[in-house]
């Protein structure tokens, strides 16, 4: 009897494949396969005398396997299912990001002042009231044998805050599996069980050799149903999902759901290509657009894990962003290409190299890169190695050597403004969409500015404006206007209509707020902003 599964999710969310929390016998549904006729191929047509031949297809598609029986039967042994039990004291968020709110039990919408509305809210109150007892969560994902002497992987977010961990075989052995090392960034754990006899393991295979339309496996415990297996092709590849700044999933249509979180996307030739770590839904179900962590980006954390429990990544100290063709227009660049600086580290490595921000860096090594590769190129190189880096710096290219750094521990993110009021001596800028105001006392003690905060403050934004579209709010600090510094408001009048008389197609601001610094284009149309 299948099983139904008492669990809620948010609409439309780039979700981690977060565990299954409880499971209860549910009712038999059974759906007939539709009679559908064979298609008809129709033959191929000669062209008429004179006339030129049809283009051809680089290569001809190949049909389908006639079974995956025999790889999945070959695979299986070495998919595990990992189950978690966690403490949830009263007042804690119970499971974190996406293991809670989404899928603990919530309480049903019965009619206003019916008895079920009391008695459940009773219900709730003493669960949760501060006499409370500490409750046992328990939660359910996958993971993989790599090695036979019981080592595994799985995400991080399956494990996250466990207080045990427990591995069930293939053959329904259980063992108790204890945490070598996790990787927040890339959303990686590595376990060890120990075992009697070697483990069925299954090797990595080369994620880069992977085509979009190659075929797939997925195999995994979705929903608590152990030795899953499912298939479908490469959707896509090179996908970033905001979940990190090492984002670069490859996409998958081989159904993937809850529970699958930590369970290998396997090649043809039975080697892992991918962890399954993500699903994009509207209902919390697969609708065939599954995200896993390439197994080119994989296996270098992992053998870290395994040797040190942590990770280290090569660093620079910069913040960067993509050159799209609005800031390629504002900086005078022929094409929308590298990746621009918007702020680096006072005493970072490229500080130490003298990069700048506004500096565009194009070449890695001598080879092309855009903004969004950057962090994951660089994260793989060792610290102390020294890198060539190609930028361009307002209209000349240089080579600079930079000697990378380690990436330092995560620091506490500053306060977030608070913003209260308007600025006094706020300017509009027309045809942008916001006014500016000098930043003295009276913006900084309702701005939450620091006392030393260079630019102008953002006081207000159109509500159907440029800004808006763009992200700012009032608040934000205007620090640099086509790589000039500003200091009042009619500095930035200035430069937007020094712009305007070179007849630049974009303008670029660059914005400091509690998230950091970032170049925000704006289009430059008639309207002179006086």
């Amino acid at each position: 009897m299948p099983l139904s599964v008492p669990v809620f999710f948010r609409p439309f969310a780039v979700a981690g494949l977060a565990s299954v929390l409880s499971l209860a016998a549910g009712g038999a549904v059974r759906a007939e396969p539709a009679m559908v006729p064979h298609a008809v191929v129709p033959a191929p047509v000669a062209p008429a005398p004179g006339a030129s031949a049809p283009a051809r297809l680089p290569a001809p598609g190949r049909g389908a396997p006639d079974s995956f029986a025999d790889l999945a039967a070959r695979l299986l042994p070495a998919v595990v299912n990992v189950s978690t039990t966690e403490t949830v004291k009263v007042g804690d968020a119970d499971g974190g990001d996406d293991d809670g709110g989404e899928d603990a039990p919530q309480i049903p919408n019965f009619p206003q002042g019916s008895p079920f509305e009391k008695f459940f809210h009773d219900f709730m109150n003493r669960q949760n009231g501060p006499d409370a007892a500490p409750r046992k969560m328990q939660a359910l994902g996958s993971g993989f044998i790599v090695d036979p002497s019981g080592i595994i992987v799985t995400n991080n977010h399956v494990i996250r805050h466990a207080d045990q961990i427990t591995v069930t075989l293939q053959d329904n052995t259980v063992l108790k599996a204890r945490l070598l090392g996790h990787d927040d960034r890339t959303d990686l754990a590595v376990l060890k069980v120990d075992s009697p006899h070697p483990l069925p393991a299954v090797t990595f295979g080369d994620s880069d050799h992977a085509r979009v339309g190659d075929w797939v496996l997925a195999i995994g415990n979705p929903f608590g149903l152990s030795g899953t297996v499912t298939a479908g092709i490469v959707s896509s590849r090179g996908r970033n999902i905001e979940q990190g700044p090492y984002d670069d999933f490859i996409q998958t249509d081989a159904p993937i759901n809850k529970g699958n979180s930590g369970g290998p996307l396997f090649d043809m030739q039975g080697q892992v290509i991918g962890i399954n770590t993500a699903i994009f839904s509207p209902s919390g179900g697969s609708i065939g657009i599954g995200f896993s962590i390439p197994s080119a980006e994989a296996r270098g954390i992992i053998d870290q894990l395994r040797r040190t429990g942590k990770v280290s990544r090569g660093w620079i100290g910069v913040r960067i962003q993509d050159v799209t063709q609005e800031i390629a227009d504002g900086l005078g660049l022929k094409a929308a290409h590298g990746a621009l600086i918007a702020g680096v580290e006072p005493k970072g490595p490229a500080a130490s190299a003298k990069l700048q921000t506004g500096d565009v860096i194009q070449t890695l090594g001598g080879k092309d890169i855009d903004g969004r590769a950057l962090p994951r190129l660089m994260a793989d190189v060792p610290a102390g190695q020294v890198v060539k880096l190609g930028i361009w710096r307002h209209g000349q290219i240089l080579t600079v050597p930079v000697t990378v750094g380690a990436l330092p521990e995560d620091t506490p993110e500053p306060p977030a403004p608070k913003p209260e009021a308007k600025a006094q001596g706020s300017m509009a800028l027309k045809g942008l969409g916001f006014t500016v105001g000098a930043i003295d006392d009276v913006a900084r003690q309702k701005y939450n500015l620091a006392e030393g905060q260079k630019g102008v403050v953002v006081t207000a934004t159109a509500d159907d404006g440029p800004a808006a579209d763009r992200g700012l709010r009032a608040g934000d600090v205007i620090t640099e206007v086509q790589q000039s510094e500003v200091a009042s408001p009619a500095d930035v009048r200035r430069l937007v209509d020094a712009a305007r008389a070179q007849h630049r197609r974009s303008v670029l601001f660059l914005v400091q707020n509690a998230d950091g610094l970032r170049w925000v284009p704006f289009p430059l149309g008639g309207d002179s902003g006086k």
